[in-house]
């Protein structure tokens, strides 16, 4: 893909090209209260701004519908739908363009450069969108039989309707934060002796690699989202931490599954990147041994996205390790399959709802997207750059997620990160 060359100075190596154009929350000193912003290389262009200095002024499309801009979250943007965000976009890109169409917004205008254009680390980022309900799945499903393995055995690891279904739960949206807020390691009820539980603090504290996606599109209670629309449903994709107790999850995931050890915290990075800027990178997923039921089947065979995801960790004294490689392929059910499922009987979604992954682990050495695989539930040790040992994550550790699409040459699509540190457990 050639690249979209621009008259602002964008790093190669940026994840924030002119092929990409994600969109966020965000906040800086001189102005405190959170609006829309788009990253540009390592710029942001504040949204508010360029809409109240006319820089939507060409673009009669967006025009009545300038006011979302100003907004708090990205709700009322995304409730626009698909077809508006591709114009927003495509229209930015323009005004980027070496040879925009329209060099009076911003090329030649140094004072609204000066004024819109705020560097990126100049810049607080918000939770983007209000999440009203969050539901976790559970389709990465070299991640569900490695688990399998480790809990019930090889010879029963997936369940017999995991390749039929998107399995998942419902989360806790009100733990939602956005990358670099710290987490602080929960207590619970662990498993001390068998069928004996103690209260402790969490000592098998773990991340998990995950996708997750944004709602845009509401439905009636009653009335499912039909695959063929569900895709129009997808405002756009994050990473997600879906952070892990497995101590307090081995205890109290019998029979109804993950709690206390779940939802305690989730990070999401901040910035949505939209479904238009992806499509150059879909490719197929993992391949599904049955054949899903009608209501889950798609047109596309192409139904994920060639994201690569890696994983760093950071301890307090600052030793590195790189924990894990991993493609965004390697997912057995796409989003609009999970909404198709999700909504087959009456659900009705909301804009703004928030769809997990699960967690995206490959085959490969160093694919694992958890501890509890990659250290085989706390049997092998992972060795960081000094020479500590990680079985699971310690506090002051800091775990990095980043996901970019593309290569320099055609300019990258990416995620910038999502981060969080551990803080100690609280003395109850």
């Amino acid at each position: 893909m050639a690249p979209l060359r621009s008259w602002f100075p964008i790093p190669p190596a940026s994840h924030f090209s002119l092929a990409n154009i994600p969109f966020g929350i965000i906040s800086t000193t001189a102005n405190p209260k959170p609006r829309l912003g788009v990253p540009i290389g390592d710029h942001v262009l504040d949204l508010a701004l360029f809409t109240a200095n006319n820089g939507f002024a060409r673009q009669s499309t967006i025009q009545p519908h300038q006011h979302v801009f100003s907004e708090l979250t990205l709700n009322s943007f995304a409730a626009l739908g698909r077809p508006v965000h591709s114009v927003v976009r495509k229209y930015i890109q323009d005004v980027f363009l070496e040879n925009t169409s329209y060099p009076e917004i911003l090329k030649d205008n140094a004072a609204l450069q000066k004024e819109a254009l705020v560097p990126l680390k100049e810049v607080t980022n918000h939770l983007p969108l209000e999440i009203g309900d969050y539901t976790d799945f559970f389709v990465g499903r070299n991640h569900a039989y490695n688990c399998g393995i480790l809990f019930r055995g090889p010879e029963n690891p997936i369940a017999p309707n995991y390749d039929h279904l998107p399995v998942g739960y419902h989360g806790r949206a009100s733990s939602v934060v956005v990358s670099g807020t710290p987490i602080r390691r929960p207590f619970g009820q662990i498993e001390a002796e068998k069928n004996n539980p103690i209260q402790s603090p969490c000592l098998r504290l773990d991340f998990e690699m995950e996708m997750g996606a944004f709602v845009c599109k509401a439905n009636k209670m009653g009335e499912p989202i039909l695959i063929d629309e569900a895709e129009d449903a997808i405002f756009g994709l994050v990473m997600m931490n879906d952070w892990s107790a497995r101590d307090i999850q081995f205890w109290e995931s019998t029979p109804l599954g993950p709690f206390n050890s779940k939802n305690f915290g989730t990070s999401v990075s901040p910035w949505v990147v939209l479904i238009d800027a992806l499509e150059p990178f879909a490719a197929k997923g993992l391949p599904n041994a049955q054949q899903t039921l009608p209501y889950m089947q798609q047109k596309n065979e192409k139904n994920q996205y060639d994201i690569k995801l890696k994983v760093d960790l950071t301890s307090q004294s600052g030793q590195t390790a790189t924990v894990c490689k991993v493609s965004a392929t390697e997912l057995l059910f796409s989003f609009p399959q999970m909404v198709a499922h999700h909504t087959i009987g009456g659900c009705p979604m909301r804009v703004g709802d928030l769809l997990g992954s699960g967690t995206i682990s490959g085959n490969e050495p160093g694919s694992c997207g958890c501890f509890l695989e990659s250290t085989q539930g706390g049997k092998v040790g992972i060795t960081l750059s000094g020479g500590e040992k990680r079985m699971f994550l310690e506090d002051g550790d800091t775990v990095t997620f980043s996901g970019v699409c593309g290569t320099e040459d055609g300019g990258l699509v990416g995620f910038g990160e999502c981060s969080g540190t551990i803080l100690p457990a609280l003395k109850l």
